[in-house]
């Protein structure tokens, strides 16, 4: 199975780079399955319904969130609606929305994806990894699914490779999400889950984490009150990870970084081009 995942979409750029390449993506890749995060995707705080639509409708999947998950107020009614829309599986039991759905891939095989948030230098949340060990004892891969998909959306680098060790064999791909900038450790674990620490964003990376950079900067150097943090507004690079996985297992076989746009080294699935 051929699966994609796309790091944090911040405001109108990284909007614009998954309208504008992702359905040409999905064709000359021939991706089974698509998942986006979309925490950021409306001026850098949140998601409104109109956003998560049109992520969808561009050849997303599922859309993951975050910390910013309700930042618009909208995605508190909305969320309820939209079962392609997840937030983290270990937010309060009575939060609207769900942390995890089964969706069909394209080649007809099923797919398990959980959003989780960390807790190191985040909100206090309930146990990540406890939460993310009864969706996957309520799905099994190989059982249940042909594949499943953990986005862990945490500050902590720790956080997230602990996440990932701790799946390992029993997922498909354990992918952070949260600081924006991607790393250079995809790989495949002993175990057969491919990995990455951070997916990057989707968004202008002339910028402080996808925002304007005067303003960033001046609080760093005056700690003073000042204006509201604005998404920068220049060409918006995609950025993520691409998986091959076996049919048979639902481990990964194949994982690349995937980069496309300015500023960042460019990137493709070599075994896909």
């Amino acid at each position: 199975m051929r699966l994609l995942f796309l790091g944090d979409v911040v405001g109108r750029p990284g909007r614009e780079a998954i309208v504008d390449q992702l359905p040409a993506l999905r064709t000359k890749w021939k991706l089974d399955l698509v998942v986006i995060n979309g925490e950021n995707a409306a001026g850098g705080f949140g998601i409104t319904e109109t956003i998560c639509d049109d992520l969808l409708n561009a050849g997303a999947d599922v859309v993951t969130l975050g910390n910013h998950s309700f930042d618009q107020r909208e995605a508190l009614v909305f969320i309820d609606r939209q079962p392609r829309l997840l937030r983290p599986i270990n937010y309060p039991a009575r939060t609207p929305g769900r942390g995890a759905t089964v969706v069909e891939a394209a080649n007809g095989g099923r797919v398990l994806v959980i959003n989780a948030m960390g807790r190191l230098f985040m909100d206090a949340l309930d146990d990540p990894f406890a939460a993310v060990d009864k969706a996957l004892h309520d799905c099994p891969l190989r059982e249940v699914v042909d594949a499943t998909i953990i986005d862990m959306h945490a500050e902590a680098t720790s956080e997230k490779q602990g996440m990932g060790r701790y799946l390992d064999g029993r997922v498909s791909l354990v992918v952070g999400t949260h600081t924006h900038v991607p790393t250079a450790d995809e790989q495949i674990l002993p175990g057969g889950t491919a990995y990455q620490s951070d997916a990057g964003m989707c968004g202008d990376y002339d910028s402080i984490l996808g925002m304007q950079p005067e303003e960033p900067v001046r609080r760093f150097v005056q700690k003073t009150p000042g204006s509201r943090l604005e998404a920068a507004s220049g060409p918006g690079t995609l950025a993520g990870i691409a998986v091959e996985t076996d049919d048979a297992t639902g481990l990964a076989l194949h994982v690349a970084a995937v980069r496309i746009g300015p500023h960042l080294s460019q990137s493709r699935p070599h075994f896909w081009e």
